[in-house]
């Protein structure tokens, strides 16, 4: 019996780290889409009645130097299979999507805020689950 609830358990722990692991490339590559786009045309993040302006070239620069090392320390945790830093990063990459969230709505567009709240609700959902499936795991 005890056989058959640790293949349970790993099969769990395996398809908590797969949810969590694809949530995760999910966030970071969006994050990383909007860092781009802000550099390559401005006018898809800003808001509907801003210019793009050189000031506004520099803080899409600012948000793809740190979106893209994120993104690529998570793709090579994922390709990995670290648990660890996919809690980690996981978790970050989820409460900078809450951050985002908040953002959106200070700019009043619930475009901007629905979406990254979303994609936080999913990414720290699947931590959790992953931290409760390596806790399940370890006792």
């Amino acid at each position: 019996m005890s056989a058959l609830t640790s293949m349970s358990g790993l099969s769990s722990r395996t398809t908590a780290m797969r949810v969590a692991s694809l949530i995760t490339a999910i966030n970071v590559l969006v994050a990383v889409g909007f860092a781009v786009a802000g550099l390559v045309n401005p006018k898809w993040i800003l808001p509907a009645s801003y210019v793009p302006t050189e000031a506004s070239f520099i803080f899409a620069l600012y948000a793809a130097a740190r979106t893209i090392p994120l993104a690529v320390i998570a793709l090579v945790a994922i390709y990995q299979r670290s648990e660890s830093a996919i809690l980690l990063l996981g978790t970050l990459a989820g409460f900078i999507q809450l951050l985002d969230a908040g953002v959106g709505l200070l700019q009043h567009e619930l475009g901007k805020s629905i979406g990254p709240l979303v994609i936080a609700a999913f990414q720290l959902l699947a931590v959790c689950l992953l931290r409760g499936s390596v806790r399940g795991s370890v006792e």
